[in-house]
Order: structure tokens, then C-alpha cells, then sequence
């Protein structure tokens, strides 16, 4: 696109794709990292959210390095974490692991923790914490069973998809909503804009 920077998306997750469109930003490209994702020994959530963001965003501009119509741009990573407590959930891939985040929900509090690290063209490195706390109604086992059969928790940080059927379980928010559904758009968009990236250059098509 002519007018503007190019930008980065270093995720290959369809929500956070469609964040930034929300936001009016169209990735010139996709550049999903395959880092290790095991928390360290002791990690609390909040930490663990904000290296893991990091890692990628740095992978990605090692990728980005090497293409000559990409270099320069802005990239933009991020990682969303579910905890109870210090305890950091999986992203679940199992159906046990989903079971076991689900029942662990049921009727309590969480938080969402979504860290963004944004990489400007002079390859500095910005970044944001977000936290949302969120309260789970009580799930029955009819609900667990029949949320698991939908298949809509596979990949999803803590077993769960917000902004699909999961939704129904959410009694109340306190924070950022697409903080949880894996962007938080307000300091995503604020931080950009403060590293000088034309936030509103796609809006007039948006809609």
C-alpha cells in the first residue's frame, strides 16, 4: 500500500488478523514465529506474557531482516495468557487439558494478560501489558461436555474462545474485551500511533 509504512503482524492467529482490520490496518504480511513457549521455573503470568511477546517479535525481525520489500517495517507481536492466581493455564491442545481449564474456571476469577511488542522501523522495541480480570459463571458438566464437543477451545489460551460460544460463561469483565479475544486494541493502536505509524490511513475504507 503506497502512503503509508509497511507493517507486520508476527502471528498467524485469525482473531489477533482480525484486530488489526478492525483497528483499519491491513498486514502487508503474516509472520507467525515458532518460538518455545514453556513457561521458566517460577515465571509468574505477567512476566511470562511479556518475554514470550518479545521472543517473537524478535524472531520476527530476523525474518523480516531478510526481505528486502519488508525491511523497515513496523512489526508487531503479541502473547495472551489465562491465569488463576500465579498458575498460568496451557494453551489447550488436549481435550483433558481443555477439561481441566474449564473446571478450573467454573464459578471463579481470572485474569487475561495480553503483553504487545511493537518494533519500529530503527529496530526499537516497545511494549505493553494488559490485564483483564474476568469471572466464569459456575459450568455444569452438561456445559464442560458439551463446550468440548464444539471443538472451539483447541489452541485457545485457558481452554476457551470469548468471542465464540465461551461468551455465554463470561458473568462479568472488568478491563479490555479484546484484550481477551487476544489484541487490546485502544494500546495497540495508541502505542503505534506514538511511534509515528499512520493509525488512521486505512479508515476512509474501512467500512
Amino acid at each position: 500500500m503506497i502512503g503509508r509504512p509497511k507493517f507486520v503482524l508476527a502471528s498467524g492467529s485469525p482473531r489477533r488478523l482480525a484486530l488489526v482490520n478492525q483497528a483499519g490496518i491491513e498486514p502487508d504480511a503474516l509472520k507467525p514465529t515458532d518460538v518455545d513457549e514453556t513457561p521458566r521455573r517460577g515465571e509468574i503470568p505477567r512476566a511470562y506474557a511479556t518475554r514470550l511477546a518479545r521472543t517473537k517479535a524478535a524472531a520476527a525481525l530476523d525474518s523480516v531482516k531478510l526481505d528486502d520489500e519488508l525491511r523497515g517495517a513496523y512489526i508487531l507481536a503479541a502473547d495472551t495468557v489465562v491465569a488463576v492466581g500465579r498458575r498460568i493455564l496451557p494453551k489447550a491442545e488436549l481435550l483433558d487439558e481443555a477439561a481441566q481449564c474449564l473446571r478450573l474456571l467454573s464459578g471463579r476469577n481470572h485474569r487475561v494478560y495480553t503483553a504487545i511488542c511493537l518494533v519500529t522501523p530503527k529496530e526499537s522495541f516497545r511494549q505493553r501489558l494488559v490485564e483483564t480480570r474476568v469471572r466464569f459463571k459456575r459450568l455444569s458438566g452438561d456445559d464442560i461436555e458439551a463446550y468440548l464437543a464444539s471443538g472451539e477451545w483447541r489452541g485457545k489460551a485457558g481452554g476457551y474462545a470469548a468471542q465464540g460460544i465461551a461468551g455465554t460463561f463470561l458473568v462479568k469483565i472488568v478491563g479490555s474485551y479484546s484484550n481477551i479475544v487476544g489484541l487490546p486494541l485502544y494500546e495497540t493502536t495508541t502505542l503505534l500511533a506514538g511511534e509515528g505509524f499512520p493509525i488512521r490511513f486505512g479508515w476512509l475504507n474501512a467500512v
